[in-house]
């Protein structure tokens, strides 16, 4: 059966914390390893300490998108379920495809993109643009044309669609929704001027802010 609301917010907000930590310290290793790079013997114990993170990576990845396909995608009855999952099927191939490389980088970057794609055709028609799910939906497409697609013209496009519809429709919100609603907002609006001012830096530093 479907989650509700709060089951479905706890598996994301678990899943996150776990992947944020290996994500983060893939990040910093593969930083030392490109400053190590004319030091044989200090490269090497790195690559394998990288290795070692992305392995465990790999595995939280394919354990969650395991469970979307089998059990959380098929049987989401609402809307908005439907599309807080293909989200996260967007987000965790968007994860394997950062530490990729090659045929198999633009594999999972396909799927990522595919999972993307359905979610934000169902939440442009059946979802009103101030919806939170909606929102951090475009939030993180938004971030996977800029990281991964490598098409910096479709990101700020699309973070400044989602930020500009929703702008409209603010006035009617409660304040609750508003409050939550206007947190994504600022997302959307920040890494909207990071890319526009082209203060983006791959390395780590100036990192995007995704949900």
């Amino acid at each position: 059966s479907d989650l509700t609301i709060e089951e479905r917010n706890l598996l994301s907000i678990a899943y996150k914390n776990v992947i944020g930590n290996c994500r983060a310290s893939w990040r910093i290793i593969s930083n030392i390893e490109y400053e190590a790079q004319n030091t044989e013997h200090r490269q090497e114990i790195v690559k394998t300490y990288r290795k070692k993170i992305e392995n465990e990576l790999q595995d939280i990845c394919h354990e969650l998108l395991s469970l979307l396909d089998k059990n959380l995608i098929l049987n989401a009855t609402t809307t908005e379920s439907k599309v807080f999952f293909l989200k996260m099927k967007g987000d965790y191939y968007r994860y394997l495809a950062e530490i990729s490389t090659d045929n198999e980088r633009q594999k999972f970057a396909k799927e990522s993109k595919d999972a993307y794609t359905t979610a934000f055709d169902i939440a442009q028609n059946q979802m009103v643009a101030t919806d939170p799910v909606r929102l951090g939906l475009a939030l993180n497409f938004s971030i996977f044309y800029y990281e991964i697609a490598n098409e910096p013209d479709i990101s700020t496009r699309l973070s400044k669609q989602a930020f500009d519809d929703a702008l409209l429709e603010l006035d009617g919100l409660s304040e609750d929704a508003y409050r939550e609603s206007s947190a994504i907002m600022q997302l959307l609006r920040t890494n909207f001027k990071l890319w526009t001012n082209n203060e983006y830096d791959s390395n780590g530093t100036n990192q995007q802010e995704e949900q």
